[in-house]
């Protein structure tokens, strides 16, 4: 029986795209082509392989006003903001400048008697298990670096973006790399674990939900298959007594609501210096209040609706907790008149918060934050380490140095001062706690899509 995969748009509530999911021989088939095809474009120059792959990324381009319709479709983005195109030229142009570098050998020893070296190989079939909240973003992040060091690639994208996983492949092609060696599939849950289960990749990297990443743990047990999973995270902000005002409400407000909050890293909680807070929180009350929430096709809105109803459902139902355990809630919902119960949903600022209320501790995923006053550095890191995840931390102070000693106390991935929601493609991207693990982007992207290969080479003399 074939299973269909629908995609609903959050725009009307109507099913805007419908495909069929592969059947089982037809996935093992389908990576069986990508393994064959593998070696062929492994032995092509580096330099070449960059070079389709950079072509390819400019036919995505070229494609850009199509893409950004399909994205507010999909998944709510408003068009104003033109997708998500300047992120994916930085990210790209990055790999492919250091990739030289990165995947050059290690010369140990070369005289007269051995030639000792380490190499780094591909692993042969990179599975990119794709998120729908920044589509192609999060999956050039792996894409890019797997083909460019030789490997082949097979994309399964989240069924709220399938176009997305379309683009790519067509992008892919227009550019020179060949069909089967990077192909999107359209897998249901059952076959994307039996693939994972069958040992069909050298490496599996998934962005999405924890629970989503311990499946894909689950099915590569006892397959020896690396795992890299970006998974939930619950970002803080802390702003200290030293902060430019302005700039930090401006940046974190942004960080917490952009994409209607449906950022990896976007940030969650606000914990401000007690000497700043009530006019932080003015000035945040007003920064929302200036937010137009409505048809992301409408070049004046600033806020879509979430990508899905249910996501708009669970934000609701942490704001309503917290409020019964005693949470102010500063935004009038009436100033949003598009919030309509469903996948429109008006953004919130939540106060008198603790971290006993889930809205502090669950990932939202959607355009709510809570705000809470602390004395000074040491009670805003314990209250930042407080949570299950750890992606991303944001400090705003005046002072690198205090900057750089409480993100040394923080458990996260990434810490930034005075910005925050900015992935820096010559940084890795990591995380820790139930956020998951591994890395991409940098140097360190590299190690995660080849492997090493040792060469002790004695020369035979006379």
């Amino acid at each position: 029986m074939t299973t269909t995969i629908t995609l609903v748009s959050p725009v009307d509530g109507e099913v805007h795209v419908e495909r069929a999911a592969l059947s089982p021989e037809a996935a093992h088939a389908a990576v069986a082509r990508a393994r064959a095809a593998q070696p062929g474009w492994a032995a092509l120059p580096l330099a070449t392989r960059i070079e389709r792959v950079q072509a390819g990324i400019a036919a995505l381009n070229a494609m850009k006003d199509e893409v950004v319709a399909e994205l507010a479709m999909q998944m709510g983005r408003p068009v104003r903001y033109g997708g998500e195109f300047g992120g994916v030229n930085e990210r790209t142009a990055h790999m492919a400048q250091i990739a030289a570098e990165a995947l050059a050998p290690e010369r140990v020893e070369d005289s007269a008697g051995f030639r000792r070296e380490l190499r780094r190989e591909p692993v042969g079939v990179v599975f990119v298990i794709a998120p729908w909240n920044y589509p192609f973003l999060t999956a050039v992040n792996t894409i890019v670096p797997a083909l460019i060091a030789g490997n082949a690639v097979i994309l399964k994208h989240a069924s709220q973006t399938l176009l997305a996983g379309e683009r790519l492949e067509a992008a892919m092609r227009a550019g020179g790399v060949p069909a089967d060696l990077f192909q999107n599939l359209v897998l249901d849950h059952p076959a994307t674990e039996a693939l994972i289960a069958a040992r069909s990749f050298g490496f599996v990297n998934f962005t999405g939900s924890v629970a989503g990443g311990q499946a894909i743990e689950r099915a590569a047990a006892g397959t020896f298959t690396a795992v890299g999973l970006e998974l939930g995270g619950k970002d803080p902000g802390y702003v200290r007594a030293d902060a430019d005002l302005e700039a930090a409400v401006e940046g974190l407000m942004d960080g917490a609501m952009f994409n209607s909050g449906q950022c990896c890293c976007g940030i969650e909680r606000i914990y401000v210096h007690d000497s700043l807070y009530d006019a932080f929180v003015g000035k945040a009350v007003a920064w929302v209040g200036r937010q137009r929430l409505g048809d992301p096709r409408d070049p004046d809105t600033t806020m879509g609706p979430m990508a899905h109803r249910r996501f708009a459902t669970l934000v609701r139902g942490q704001i309503a907790d917290a409020v019964a355990q005693g949470a102010r809630a500063l935004i009038d919902p009436a100033g949003f008149p598009a919030d309509d119960g469903g996948a429109y949903l008006a953004p919130q600022v939540l106060v008198d918060v603790t971290h006993d209320m889930r809205v502090m501790r669950e990932e939202s995923f959607g355009p709510v934050v809570g705000i809470m006053r602390v004395s000074g550095d040491d009670e805003a890191v314990a209250l930042m380490n407080d949570c299950a995840y750890g992606l991303t931390a944001s400090i705003w102070t005046a002072d690198a140095d205090a900057a750089a000693e409480i993100g040394a106390r923080l458990e996260t991935g990434t810490v930034f001062m005075n910005r925050c929601d900015y992935l820096d493609p010559a940084l890795c991207w990591t995380g820790c706690k139930d956020t998951g693990r591994g890395a991409s982007l940098s140097h360190l992207g590299y190690l995660a899509v080849t492997r090493p290969k040792s060469y002790h080479l004695k020369k035979v003399t006379t």
